[in-house]
């Protein structure tokens, strides 16, 4: 982070008066004060923030945002209405220092690998700076945009959103130049009500783009596909539609990657990109088309996409005891079990093809429908067998077993990795998959612990 004044920060969050000093690290986390920091005292359900003040004080820190008036013993505090709204004001501040290209992406599922894709299609040809992990809302937002410097020259930020309006007030502090929504799907339903709420929050990413800028969408998604706004260059990406600019056709998968050719206004370019799956296929078009965007290469675009490795607990492939495992706890939602399930039928292996599935939250009414639908599916992609866990997860067994293969349900994680031991073999392939909320990795800790029965 480059210094910001305490002034320069007071006038950002509407403190009146005149503040000495400067700060080169914003923090909201009591564990981590460096001296000199600015502390922003956030409130959360098992914390506040204003508790730690006096130590943060104390220990050296330069200042400390509060919207709590307490005695907090000597050292400047700014007060505020709402500390973490300060914090996005503080955010918007500093990135209006910095002359940078800036991606932002959103959309139900996929936006964290396509974020990933963009920034090493980026990195080819900029100092690209990317959204960590899924640090995507309101607090990890400005935590990214803090690490802006002077060198940056393009960064990729990744929007997340649980309701209207949040997807706006993220842009207004990132100021994107370039806007990628990758897909309307079924997450937050609960809370929106129905998909095309879901696509109207999404596109806020797109009402808060200057005129003229590149709006990326898939054009495989039957709602993105009918997104019509004349003041930007709307671009569709897809595999299936033929009215996309940008698409890819001759798919081939192979042990752990995907080939495909690539047709544009280029011509036809091969591409292949280390990770299985169409909806990876998508994700990398994403990312392709947000270089073109940015004026890089069509062969320097395919080029970075041949070095992509998948990160954290996204479709990671792992092979153990000659069995195939895909960790894939990251998160779920219909849309994404169903890439999974699909890109594990496809998968090649000598042993059975097991599908070890968490349940999926945030889903509302449809549930148990979806669910249902999900164990349906796994049974017309020829999955083995499948293993169930947690939440609506019975109906997975339900519809998994009406479509003709073998299903199991676990309320004890114990249980479903005993089972799971028991069953597996080596030239055996084991997906691994659910909503964060079921914690799926920790099945994956406890397998790479024990024994495999049928070794």
């Amino acid at each position: 982070m480059e210094r910001m004044t305490i002034d320069e920060i007071a006038r950002a969050v509407g403190c009146p008066g005149s503040y000495p000093g400067a700060v080169d690290v914003i923090s909201t986390d009591s564990r981590s004060l460096p001296e000199g920091c600015l502390f922003v005292a956030l409130e959360g359900e098992r914390f506040d923030g204003h508790d730690f003040i006096p130590a943060a004080l104390r220990s050296g820190a330069a200042a400390a945002v509060a919207h709590e008036r307490r005695d907090y013993g000597p050292g400047t505090v700014l007060y505020v209405k709402n500390t973490q709204r300060a914090l996005m004001e503080i955010a918007k501040a500093y990135r209006a220092k910095f002359s940078i290209r800036c991606v932002g992406v959103t959309g139900s599922v996929g936006k964290t690998t396509t974020k990933e894709m963009i920034a090493d299609v980026l990195s080819c040809a900029y100092r690209t700076l990317k959204t960590e992990g899924n640090l995507n809302n309101e607090i990890g937002l400005p935590k990214t945009l803090f690490r802006l410097d002077r060198t940056t020259e393009a960064a990729v930020v990744e929007m997340g959103m649980q309701g209207l309006g949040e997807i706006a007030a993220l842009a207004d502090v990132a100021r994107p130049d370039v806007g990628v929504i990758t897909n309307i799907g079924v997450s937050h339903l609960e809370r929106l009500g129905s998909r095309e709420n879901i696509l109207k929050a999404k596109l806020e990413l797109a009402e808060a783009l200057p005129d003229g800028a590149p709006l990326l969408l898939c054009g495989d998604n039957d709602l993105l596909s009918r997104v019509r706004i004349p003041r930007l260059d709307v671009r569709f990406y897809g595999i299936e539609n033929p009215a996309c600019g940008l698409r890819a056709k001759d798919l081939r998968e192979g042990a752990g990657e995907t080939s495909f050719l690539l047709c544009g206004e280029f011509g036809e370019l091969p591409v292949t990109i280390p990770c299985a799956g169409r909806h990876n296929v998508l994700n990398a078009l994403a990312a392709f088309s947000a270089g073109l965007a940015l004026d890089i290469p069509p062969e320097k675009c395919a080029a970075a996409l041949r070095e992509y490795m998948p990160s954290g607990m996204r479709q990671k492939v792992v092979h153990w005891r000659g069995i195939t495992v895909v960790e894939d706890c990251y998160n779920a939602s219909p849309d994404s079990m169903r890439a999974a399930l699909e890109t594990l039928a496809g998968h090649p292996c000598t042993g059975r093809r097991i599908a070890v599935l968490g349940g999926m939250l945030e889903l509302g009414a449809i549930s148990e429908r979806a669910h249902r639908e999900i164990g349906a599916f796994a049974a017309e992609k020829g999955i083995d067998l499948l293993l169930a866990y947690g939440g609506d997860a019975c109906y997975y067994r339900q519809g998994a077993s009406e479509g003709g293969i073998p299903a199991e349900l676990f309320g004890d994680k114990e249980e479903l990795l005993a089972r799971l031991r028991e069953e597996i073999r080596p030239g055996d392939a084991v997906w691994v998959k659910g909503s964060r909320g079921m914690r799926m990795e920790e099945i994956l800790e406890g397998l790479y612990k024990g024994e495999v029965v049928n070794e």
